[in-house]
């Protein structure tokens, strides 16, 4: 089973050096032009945070941070020239990237999801015990670098209070243990951390609910600060990018209908402060 974008053995974790390059080539220009990160990131309307990202070298520019960077830096077409060569994200399956890229700038991001804890929410220890039992099995430095990509991913969450995220997450996912009681109760607190974000919604499909829109499997949406939207749709050897408007359409009623079928976010924070006091 694919591990919410991780890298299996048929994956290609790359090299960020070229992460780093291009990083430090836009900290050279925007110091050039007299710009604090605070500056350069109103100017380009991304946080200082994902400023600071992009020039350490540790988060893919996204294309639209490439072109408005070009517009604050002087138009020389360098920033656009060397983002055609950039590495992508350690430890991120090829057909997820794109996907990952558009997460990085998304308005609104929805989440349902059958099989395991989104990475998104993930603590390390369950992450690991997702990466070390995977089949085909993953040696040291694969682990590693999905954990960084996994990592590097949760940043969003904290870094864009503008964007709303919304997950909902079976019952059932609590109740398997995976991992283990400690594993558990460390996943537990996580989650409910996570639900006290005013932009994180946070809802439980009960374990026993006799109708159910999402039976066909997990689902995202994405919404890109031009209001187009994308889903994403994983299974056991790969992932699928949906750009097309009527089959996201169908999606985003399924979703809505699952939002009204799962318990609201008081509820759902109760039965989970439940479940982690009976662990």
């Amino acid at each position: 089973m694919v591990v919410d974008g991780a890298v299996g053995a048929g994956g290609e974790p790359e090299s960020s050096d070229s992460l780093r390059t291009f990083g430090a080539v836009v900290q050279a220009l925007r110091e050039h032009a007299g710009l604090s990160r605070e500056e350069f990131g109103e100017r380009v309307r991304f946080s200082k945070h994902t400023v600071a990202s992009v020039e350490l070298g540790r988060r893919m520019p996204d294309p639209t941070f490439v072109e408005r960077a070009e517009e604050v830096l002087g138009e020389t077409g360098a920033l656009r020239k060397a983002a055609t060569h950039l590495a992508r994200q350690p430890g991120l399956a090829a057909w997820f990237r794109q996907w990952a890229r558009l997460e990085t700038t998304a308005i609104t991001l929805y989440t349902y999801e059958c099989r395991m804890i989104p990475g998104l929410l993930q603590t390390e220890a369950y992450a690991r015990t997702l990466f070390t039992n995977q089949l085909p099995l993953l040696d040291d430095e694969q682990i590693e670098a999905q954990w960084v990509a996994r990592a590097e991913r949760q940043r969003l969450l904290r870094e864009r209070p503008n964007t709303a995220f919304a997950f909902i997450l079976e019952e059932g996912l609590f109740l398997r243990r995976t991992g283990g009681v400690e594993v558990t109760r460390g996943l537990i607190d996580h989650v409910l951390g996570f639900a006290e974000l005013r932009n994180v919604e946070l809802q439980v499909m009960p374990q026993v609910q006799e109708t159910h829109a999402g039976l066909d499997g997990p689902m995202r949406l994405l919404e890109t600060p031009e209001n187009t939207w994308f889903a994403y749709c994983e299974g056991q050897r790969g992932g699928l990018l949906i750009p097309d408007l009527k089959e996201i359409s169908v999606l985003q009623r399924r979703y809505a209908r699952m939002r009204a079928q799962a318990l609201n976010f008081e509820n759902s924070v109760g039965l989970l402060q439940r479940m982690r006091g009976e662990l």
